[in-house]
């Protein structure tokens, strides 16, 4: 798919999102970004994207809310045109021991990491439609796509990457009809939170067979990727510097 002109939505499109945002705009999109507090990011990565010389609205929006999302989808379309691209980045990620667990924080957890991923593919996929198909890209993470947990203390959020898989590859077959290809890119160490301190950052980096970080854009190029190829869908692709390797 050529993204001149087209419209891309990115839900999340903060911290790696606003760098993919910004890629996509030179490529030549026009963007739509969901938010839900985090409303100055959003903001700087609007005006990054006007400086480019695309189109941009960002819309605020609760993901976990079937409503919300549909408006979310109805005022990018009716804002921008149409819409060629979703791409489901919102996500939560925390720690908590397995015997503090609570029923909410299993619910709040699958709720950002998988249910809004299908509730806004639910919305979208009319409008892909009426543009003659279009492209799903999903987020999971490089330990997911690994296919077995390796720390302790994330399990809703090791099982919401999971089945975010399962629903990439079902949504694959579903849409293939449709000319929507579908895929998920699996992230590993992009760049250290910033509470990590330099040992442990350090760490990272020697436990990854390429010897670094990999920098935003390195999932700014893998998306780009999914987005201009016509033949890959129902795919996960890793994107971790080999770090599942070890």
């Amino acid at each position: 798919m050529d993204l001149t002109d087209k419209v891309v939505l990115i839900t999340g499109a903060r911290r790696i999102g606003s760098s993919v945002a910004a890629t996509l705009a030179r490529q030549g999109a026009n963007l739509s970004l969901s938010y839900n507090n985090s409303n100055q990011e959003i903001k700087h990565t609007a005006e990054l994207i006007r400086n480019i010389g695309r189109r941009v609205i960002i819309i605020q929006s609760d993901l976990t809310n079937a409503r919300d999302c549909q408006r979310l989808v109805d005022e990018t379309v009716s804002g921008l045109g149409r819409l060629d691209v979703l791409i489901n980045m919102a996500s939560t990620y925390s720690s908590k021991p397995f015997d503090e667990l609570t029923e909410s924080d299993w619910e709040s957890g699958l709720a950002v990491d998988l249910k809004a991923a299908f509730l806004c593919t639910l919305a979208a996929v009319p409008h892909l439609r009426a543009s003659g198909g279009g492209r799903i890209i999903n987020f999971s993470d490089w330990v997911a796509r690994s296919g077995r947990p390796r720390y302790e203390g994330y399990l809703t959020y090791y099982v919401a990457k999971s089945a975010v898989i399962g629903l990439t590859e079902a949504l694959a077959l579903e849409l293939a009809c449709d000319d929507i290809l579908v895929n998920a890119i699996a992230p590993g160490p992009i760049h250290p939170p910033n509470d990590m301190d330099l040992r442990s950052v350090n760490e990272v980096k020697k436990l990854t067979p390429l010897g670094r970080w990999g920098g935003d854009q390195e999932i700014a190029k893998a998306v780009v990727a999914l987005i201009e190829s016509e033949f890959i869908t129902g795919e996960t692709l890793r994107v971790d510097g080999g770090r599942h390797l070890r």
